[in-house]
């Protein structure tokens, strides 16, 4: 396994992030057991959640999974950097969502009695809250570091002037900031590069791109038309709309005699400000396989044939646009 650090913060994480969003819903709690037991004899120790998976209002589901999964000791704790997020709706009364510093407060003991553990390595806003002062926002994680039950502060879904706001005020307060943002961010969405890439650059976050196989359509999709997500009406949709684009993805791939999916991945961890891709395994297999993706280098001649087949928005802001 390799390893970096995340963002600006001396933290050493794995470039591969193990996503945790179907434990509970698709996955077996004992197989999440296995597949988290697995991540770890196999150098994976950045894990992924939010206190909303599992989608039963309230319950936090896959965040009760992992915390049992803590429980059973073994150093699993100490070895996992953990990650997790606040916005969601988590019940039906008012202050049971969003960023204010009642609900980031509350939501926080909540995870942490469902994580079974004392501090929550890396919480992440999972949304901006554009009616949440920033002045409040970082009080109320101010008071949480100061407890020791958060470390690091991060983003998810901002735009690159969120980001700015976020670090500028938490800069006037003489607190560390955001250290990362987690991007809806593939081969197949690449509007991030535009600005959110390059905030993340100037300020010091690392990415940490979300279904970095679009929805697996990256993934192999013309082999697999019907397995996993890939059977999804939008997807399918997608495909149909998109034919000629995904069968050159998997030529291309298969003349590099790799997976498409290990290339799709690959290639992520081959942009500069990406921290870790994170992965969602189905089968143990997946799981040992997304590892390929650490071992593959491309040419210049393979960037821009990939970039010929899903271009991006013509690089970072304002020169994409405005030269």
């Amino acid at each position: 396994m390799q390893y970096t650090n995340l963002g600006r913060a001396r933290v050493s994480v794995s470039r591969l992030c193990l996503g945790t969003m179907n434990f509970g819903p698709v996955t077996t709690e004992p197989h999440s057991f296995a597949i988290m037991d697995k991540a770890l004899e196999l150098g994976i120790n950045f894990f992924d959640t939010a206190n909303v998976y599992g989608w039963k209002k309230g319950e936090g589901v896959t965040e009760q999974i992992i915390g049992r999964w803590f429980a059973q000791g073994g150093g699993r704790r100490e070895k996992t950097v953990l990650a997790t997020k606040v916005y969601g709706d988590m019940g039906d009364w008012p202050n049971t969502s969003r960023l204010s510093a009642l609900h980031i407060t509350k939501a926080c003991e909540d995870s942490l009695r469902r994580l079974k553990t004392d501090y929550i390595d890396l919480y992440q806003m999972h949304h901006v809250d554009l009616e949440a002062s920033w002045d409040e926002i970082w009080q109320a994680m101010e008071n949480l570091v100061r407890a020791g039950k958060v470390l690091y502060v991060g983003s998810s879904n901002f735009a690159a002037w969120n980001i700015a706001q976020a670090n500028e005020a938490a800069k006037n307060r003489h607190f560390m900031g955001l250290v990362s943002e987690q991007s809806h961010y593939s081969l197949k969405t690449r509007m991030v590069e535009l600005e959110v890439l390059p905030a993340c650059k100037a300020y010091g976050l690392g990415v940490i791109p979300w279904s970095p196989l679009g929805g697996g359509l990256l993934g192999g999709i013309l082999k697999k038309a019907k397995e996993g997500r890939r059977k999804d009406p939008r997807v399918q949709k997608q495909l149909k709309e998109n034919y000629a684009k995904y069968a050159a993805w998997e030529k291309l791939c298969s003349k590099m005699g790799e997976e498409p999916a290990n290339v799709a991945l690959a290639w992520l961890l081959h942009q500069e400000v990406v921290t870790a891709p994170i992965i969602g395994p189905r089968t143990m297999a997946q799981l040992e396989g997304s590892l390929r993706a650490l071992k593959i280098k491309f040419s210049p001649d393979t960037l821009k044939k990939i970039d010929a087949i899903f271009p991006g928005p013509g690089g970072a802001a304002p020169k994409a646009y405005a030269w």
